[in-house]
């Protein structure tokens, strides 16, 4: 008997295969399951028209995927970053930051998409890839640049003052007074 899978059966088939099968497996297994259809004219015209349509969507989804690509790798992210002695970052870049960064850029793209896979260290150029569809990848260029160009000693400096002025004058001690004056008076 032929039948038409319904869905994926290992050792048999994937959905949408039309297969010859034993007539008892047919009628006892795989129809009363609905497992698979049997293949008269009818579902065999409606199948080839379920492939034509889902041909022509995942044509179109492509199609818009590819432009996708096209205009993500064109962004170029930078990212100032922290750095110590010798130029090493404090902290990292990761795919959530290139994701945030992807955003602020108009881009929704999902961080489990990027294809990034160490956090980037050190400063420099790096493309990282983003996969968007199965057969679509697009690559951003990242920058890693130091922030400011300060010294790290020039920072802490300039840390501790702000910390300690908030633009107020300096608060006068409140005078404290002697103990042993009250018991005097009274």
């Amino acid at each position: 008997m032929k039948v038409i899978l319904q869905e994926n059966i290992d050792s048999l088939g994937y959905v949408g295969d039309v297969l010859d099968v034993a007539d008892g497996y047919a009628r006892n297994f795989l129809l009363p399951r609905q497992k698979a259809l049997e293949a008269n004219p009818r579902n065999v015209k409606a199948l080839e028209h379920a492939k034509r349509v889902t041909a022509h969507k995942a044509k179109k989804v492509e199609q818009d995927v590819q432009a996708l690509a096209t205009k993500l790798s064109a962004v170029s992210l930078t990212f100032p970053v922290q750095t110590g002695k010798d130029d090493k970052l404090f902290g990292s870049i990761t795919t959530k930051d290139l994701e945030t960064g992807l955003s602020a850029e108009g881009f929704d793209v999902d961080r489990r998409k990027i294809q990034l896979a160490n956090p980037l260290k050190e400063l420099g150029t790096f493309t990282v890839g983003i996969k968007l569809h199965r057969d679509v990848m697009a690559n951003v260029s990242v920058s890693l640049v130091k922030q400011g160009g300060e010294t790290e000693a020039e920072t802490q400096t300039d840390e501790a003052v702000d910390a300690t002025d908030d633009g107020a004058p300096p608060a006068e001690a409140p005078e404290l007074e002697d103990p042993s004056a009250s018991l005097r008076a009274g």
